[in-house]
């Protein structure tokens, strides 16, 4: 079994989707997964923010639209339903206990099932075991 670990750093919508759709195409193809949240990502796993993520913020708002208007369109699921599929399939969701308090943070605001990670054993037991660390 290949493990992995994709580290999200970035709280732009596209960026966080392609990171979890990422994670759980991995995850079904019997991967064993760690996503990890740091930086302006712990955004993604806050309860109430993951719903204002916005799509391309350094472009006009009808680019981002129109690029979530196409997701839409295409059926794609919600960061919502990514965090509940993979969480219920297995993946371990953590966020960066740092990044949880520089941005006024605390557990309960996280998405049920997204833990503070202990970042000696995230590095240890997970980033250099894995055979594939990806970074969005």
């Amino acid at each position: 079994m290949k493990k992995v670990s994709v580290m999200c750093f970035h709280d732009e919508l596209c960026q966080v989707f392609n990171a979890l759709m990422t994670a759980l195409s991995l995850l079904r193809e019997g991967s064993k997964v760690t996503l990890f949240f740091g930086s302006r990502g712990i955004n993604a796993v806050h309860r109430d923010k993951m719903k204002t993520l916005t799509c391309l913020p350094d472009e006009p708002p009808e680019v981002g639209k129109a690029v979530i208007d196409k997701m839409d369109e295409m059926g794609l699921p919600l960061v919502e339903d990514l965090f509940v599929m993979l969480i219920a399939e297995g993946a371990t969701v953590l966020a960066c206990p740092l990044n949880l308090s520089l941005f006024g943070m605390t557990p309960k605001d996280l998405v049920d099932g997204v833990k503070p990670a202990d970042p000696t054993k995230y590095y240890k037991e997970v980033v250099i075991p894995a055979d594939m660390n990806l970074t969005f």
